[in-house]
C-alpha cells in the first residue's frame, strides 16, 4: 500500500500487543530496569525480553546494559512516524466531512427561480 511503510508497519505492530503498550506506558514515566518492566506483567522473564526486543526493532525502546542491569529507555520521537501518519489520516477525514457539511448546507438551501 502507498501510505504504509516497513518502520510504521513495524511500529504499528509493536504496539499492537497489550503488554507492549504497557511497558511503553511505563517508560513514559522515566527509564526502567527490565525487571521493573517484567514486575506487573503475568509473563517469564524471556518472553518480557521478547516483547522488548520487538520495542526496540522499530526503535520504540533503547536499553543499555551496566553490570548484571538492563535499563530501558524510550526514544518518543520515533513515536511521530506514527503521529505524522495520524494526523495525514485525520486531516483528510476532516476534509471530508467539511465537504460532506458543505454538500448537505447546499441541499438545504431553498431554491429560486425553479418554482413556476
Amino acid at each position: 500500500m502507498p501510505n504504509h511503510s516497513d518502520p510504521l508497519d513495524a511500529m504499528f505492530q509493536a504496539l499492537s500487543d497489550p503488554a507492549r503498550r504497557g511497558m511503553i506506558d511505563r517508560l513514559c514515566a522515566g527509564p526502567a530496569s527490565v525487571k521493573e518492566l517484567a514486575a506487573p506483567l503475568d509473563m517469564s522473564l524471556p518472553s518480557v525480553m521478547q516483547h522488548l526486543a520487538v520495542l526496540e526493532t522499530c526503535g520504540l525502546v533503547a536499553s543499555t546494559k551496566i553490570g548484571r542491569v538492563r535499563t530501558c529507555t524510550l526514544q518518543p520521537e520515533t513515536l511521530s512516524l506514527a503521529e505524522q501518519w495520524l494526523n495525514a489520516r485525520r486531516i483528510g477525514w476532516n476534509e471530508s466531512l467539511d465537504r460532506l457539511g458543505s454538500f448537505l448546507d447546499a441541499q438545504d438551501e431553498p431554491r429560486t427561480g425553479d418554482d413556476t
